[in-house]
């Protein structure tokens, strides 16, 4: 099979594309980049899908990066594609937020490639990540402990980011780039092996494969597969059986053993290690800890203190009950529920909303301004035909779910909270813009609705933005 045809056979797999679907490429100027680009423009003319312009984001972290991009630009040129590109200081970001380079400039990146995405009006964002991506991928998170979420690696399709060179190797994209007489640029900061994702792809991997097997990578990219069909297996099912096992009190995660232990010892460890994550406002939560409930739900021993909560025996129940971030020793109990709000906003129009400290507002714009991509958690911008009737804010209610931004399926609100790591404390202060079917269009500082998203960048939207009582937040 040659490499179109590989690629348009993970695209029927995994249902990455159509032939209406619009698709910007992300390039760095790489081998990988540029083929995924070009591969790309030839689907494109064959009619797989509809290829509407590359998207580079510059990190200023070496100094060929303005070469890169220049490179770049010359790229889209050639393809006669339209190119948006960008830049930050990653290095700057990282020490103002206190984060590692490598997570400044994930993040950095993925909001700039989110920003292009609508900008040019696209379905989804291409990157280039390849089969040997993913079996570095595997190995990394091996080697520092993951389970099957973990082991699962890089999805073909996430959210609004696809990859269709997930099956390709990258030696067979540098031999269809040559075949073709294309130029890329070389990334020197991939011959850093301080850095571990080089290490294991410039020491580790070329071991296992001289001395132990030679198919190594392809051995590891199935694992990753059956990893993430396990995973995803074991959450649907963890999902129905959830609420029969586990009930929730103010901070506290009440565990029924019983129905615990009549569950297969995979879904057990789950269920435990979800009920945790929730007591525990989103804290690691480690094998070991894990274990150690279970031994408590199995017999009658003794409370100890785990990840960000108190764990006790209480006849046949497990009771997690967690404590506010910073604090040690038995947590408090929980106190009564802060008063509901509710309060109208016209459009256009803004309210105060003196329990959560805040002022929301709404105006109409007949388009989407490119500034706006990149406000910040402050401003939302939503569909103005999807908002229908008047809108209102309010705190959040039992039940609450919604679909956030780019996720495709809907989600608790309960545990969008958790997997954001808001503090337990904030949750009912945090401003819920609702339509009048009381549907979530926006969790203000937080996520828009999928629901609502702008798919048109000419549509007209709604503006919400999301200020502190005497100023910005």
């Amino acid at each position: 099979m040659n490499l179109l045809d590989r690629v348009r056979e993970t695209i029927r797999r995994y249902s990455l594309l159509t032939p209406e679907a619009t698709v910007v490429a992300a390039t760095s100027g790489g081998s990988d980049s540029v083929a995924l680009a070009y591969v790309l423009d030839e689907l494109d003319r064959s009619g797989v899908c509809r290829l509407i312009g590359l998207a580079h984001f510059n990190h200023q972290l070496r100094t060929e990066a303005d070469r890169d991009e220049m490179f770049c630009v010359q790229l889209a040129n050639d393809l006669g594609r339209p190119l948006i590109a960008d830049r930050a200081d990653v290095r700057d970001l990282a020490r103002r937020e206190n984060r590692s380079i490598e997570d400044a400039a994930r993040t950095a990146r993925h909001a700039f490639l989110e920003r292009a995405r609508v900008g040019l009006g696209a379905d989804v964002v291409a990157l280039g990540h390849t089969r040997d991506d993913q079996a570095e991928t595997f190995l990394l998170r091996l080697l520092r402990g993951a389970g099957s979420r973990g082991l699962g690696a890089m999805h073909p399709r996430r959210e609004a980011l696809i990859r269709p060179l997930i099956d390709c190797r990258r030696a067979e994209l540098k031999a269809w780039l040559a075949q073709r007489n294309i130029a890329f640029v070389h990334d020197a900061s991939n011959d850093d092996v301080s850095v571990p994702r080089n290490r294991v792809r410039a020491e580790l991997l070329p071991l296992i494969e001289a001395r132990f097997n030679p198919s190594i990578v392809e051995v590891l990219a199935e694992e990753a597969e059956l990893a993430r069909d396990d995973h995803q297996w074991l959450e649907a099912a963890a999902d129905q059986c959830y609420d029969q096992v586990v009930s929730s009190d103010g901070s506290r995660r009440i565990i029924d053993s019983l129905a615990l232990r009549r569950c297969p010892a995979a879904l057990q460890r789950l269920i435990v290690r979800r009920a945790m994550t929730e007591a525990s406002t989103g804290r690691t939560i480690r094998f070991q800890d894990v274990e150690r409930v279970l031994d408590t739900a199995r017999s009658d021993g003794a409370s100890f203190d785990g990840p960000g909560q108190r764990v006790e025996r209480l006849g046949h129940n497990v009771v997690l009950t967690g404590r506010p971030a910073g604090t040690t020793g038995r947590p408090s109990q929980p106190g009564s529920r802060p008063n509901l709000f509710r309060y109208q906003l016209s459009i256009p129009g803004e309210v105060r909303v003196p329990e959560a400290g805040c002022v929301v507002s709404v105006e109409v714009a007949e388009r989407v301004e490119p500034d706006l991509l990149t406000a910040g958690h402050g401003v939302a911008v939503v569909r103005l035909d999807k908002s229908t009737g008047s809108l209102a804010v309010r705190n959040r209610r039992p039940g609450d779910r919604f679909k956030p931004f780019g996720l495709g399926r809907r989600k608790k609100l309960q545990d969008y909270f958790v997997d954001r790591k808001v503090a337990r404390e904030r949750r009912d202060f945090v401003p819920i813009v609702v339509d009048d079917r009381d549907r979530i269009v926006w969790v203000a500082g937080h996520s828009i609705s999928e629901d609502f998203r702008v798919t048109d960048p000419a549509q007209a939207v709604l503006i919400l933005r999301l200020k502190g009582l005497g100023g910005s937040f």
